[in-house]
């Protein structure tokens, strides 16, 4: 078997001399200040450190002195003056692997502030959290649940790295970066034995302007009962709840109907039937994921944002 030729070898035909990049460092420190004393000052070093760095650097490259020897300080020579460029293209470059794998190891690590809504908390946010654990096990993750103007204040304040939010309530979205997630159906959940319990297919909103309502506030204003004052009728709010399963223990019970939300779908009692609400040129409710319009996100909330992003893919339409 012939011999391998070594690669190694001073004269083998266009093999490069190895150059470290603290000695383009510190060539660099020297050309911009153009004095060994003051490199060695900035750098921490002797002169006679940076002296022999400088040295070695002139021997790799075997192209004659980078610098003038001055009676005060040094000059840049025609070989040095040619180096410069390249010697800043790897430090820059240098530079920016730093950056970058800085940025990676604190989405490995580092920390996720988040908030969400109430209903989005019952099954986006659990399937996206699971998502992101898996793959950043070691972020610290604080979460938040409110209502979207509060998430919002707490979003501008700098509390929260990312939250999402819906259009219930009327928020001012148009100061945020909004990522779309998805356009929201409602279904009107009926008890059992309701008349239309057996309804197949969307039923239209106005089919229960004479019904009793459940809703977390008095007024449907600002709620997802906003639906039915542009469907052009005032529901009759019965019963105020807040919480989101008392609401259906009021419906099973018969004491009245209430909206539920897509998200909060796949959560209802067995004794509940759910009656998909017609889409009659009202808009759907959305969602986004809200970051603060010209900042940048966190590393680990761009990886929890691509988190929701598949796992709101999974949500049924």
């Amino acid at each position: 078997m012939a011999a391998m030729p070594n690669t190694h070898d001073a004269g083998t035909a266009g093999c490069l001399p190895e150059v470290s990049t603290v000695w383009l460092r510190v060539f660099l420190e020297v050309a911009r200040h153009g004095s060994f004393t003051v490199a060695a000052r900035t750098l921490g070093w002797t002169q006679s450190a940076v002296s022999r760095q400088v040295a070695s650097l002139e021997a790799a490259l075997d192209g004659g002195p980078l610098f003038d020897r001055l009676p005060r300080g040094v000059a840049l020579t025609e070989a040095g003056r040619l180096l410069v460029p390249y010697a800043e293209t790897v430090a820059a470059a240098l530079h920016d692997a730093r950056r970058e794998l800085g940025a990676l190891r604190e989405a490995a690590g580092g920390r996720l502030r988040f908030g969400a809504f109430a209903t989005a908390d019952a099954a986006l946010v659990p399937h996206a959290l699971a998502l992101f654990r898996a793959r950043r096990p070691r972020v610290r993750v604080t979460r938040e649940e409110g209502l979207t103007p509060a998430l919002l204040d707490r979003l501008t304040a700098g509390h929260l790295d990312l939250a999402i939010v819906s259009t219930t309530g009327r928020a001012p979205l148009g100061s945020y970066d909004l990522h779309h997630l998805l356009d929201e159906p409602l279904y009107v959940a009926v008890p059992d034995g309701h008349p239309l319990a057996s309804h197949e297919g969307p039923v239209p909103l106005g089919r229960f302007a004479d019904a009793d309502w459940i809703s977390g506030s008095p007024r449907p204003e600002g709620t997802l009962l906003d639906a039915a004052l542009r469907q052009g009728f005032r529901p009759r709010v019965a019963h105020v709840v807040g919480e989101w399963t008392a609401k259906q223990g009021y419906v099973a019970a018969g004491l009245g109907v209430t909206l539920v939300p897509a998200l909060a779908a796949g959560s209802v009692r067995p004794d509940i039937t759910l009656l998909r609400v017609r889409d009659e040129g009202a808009p759907a409710r959305a969602v986004y994921a809200a970051t603060v319009r010209g900042r940048s996100p966190a590393p680990a909330a761009s990886a929890f944002l691509d988190a929701v992003r598949e796992a709101t893919a999974k949500i049924p339409a």
